[in-house]
């Protein structure tokens, strides 16, 4: 019984490990998602079962990858700041780059135009005709010939601007 009220706090708060190894492999996954995420992007709203999947099985992975094996509480700590960090920073740069704002913020991509739906945006962006019709008429369009234009937005959302009658 007195074993389980006894704790070792020098295993909770002291580091097994080197903190410059923590750093870096917090960064090197940070930045390979939010390169991989960026150049993935898709409509943020339209989350399905294998994206899921696929959003679990990266995080797990890139857990791995960043932990490596450390144990002390200090070491989970520095790593959640490293990742908080290169965020800030991120979104800092973006503030005042042109074209870091344009890496992670791209610009709209015009999925239709004047009524006519243009396939290579389509292709490029990953998204179906099906999936792009369905979406129209969410938002109450009958077709796209009702459609001035639409747009895949650099954070994944579609828009679209209905013709004036």
């Amino acid at each position: 019984m007195h074993s389980l009220w006894q704790v070792d706090w020098r295993s909770l708060f002291i580091p097994s490990g080197s903190l410059l190894e923590i750093v870096i492999r917090g960064s090197c996954i940070y930045l390979l998602l939010i390169f991989l995420l960026r150049a993935l992007r898709r409509e943020a709203g339209q989350i399905g079962i294998a994206d899921v999947l696929v959003i679990v099985i990266i995080a797990d992975a890139a857990q791995n990858a960043m932990a490596g094996t450390y144990n002390s509480i200090t070491e989970g700590v520095l790593l959640i700041l490293t990742i908080m960090g290169w965020d800030y920073l991120l979104d800092y740069l973006s503030l005042y780059s042109p074209r870091v704002r344009r890496w992670l913020h791209p610009d709209p991509l015009l999925l239709i135009q004047d009524g006519r739906i243009r396939p290579r945006n389509l292709r490029r962006a990953m998204i179906s005709q099906a999936e792009l019709l369905s979406r129209l008429r969410q938002d109450g369009l009958e077709s796209e010939s009702d459609v001035e234009r639409c747009y895949l937005e650099g954070d994944g959302h579609i828009s679209v601007i209905k013709k004036s009658r």
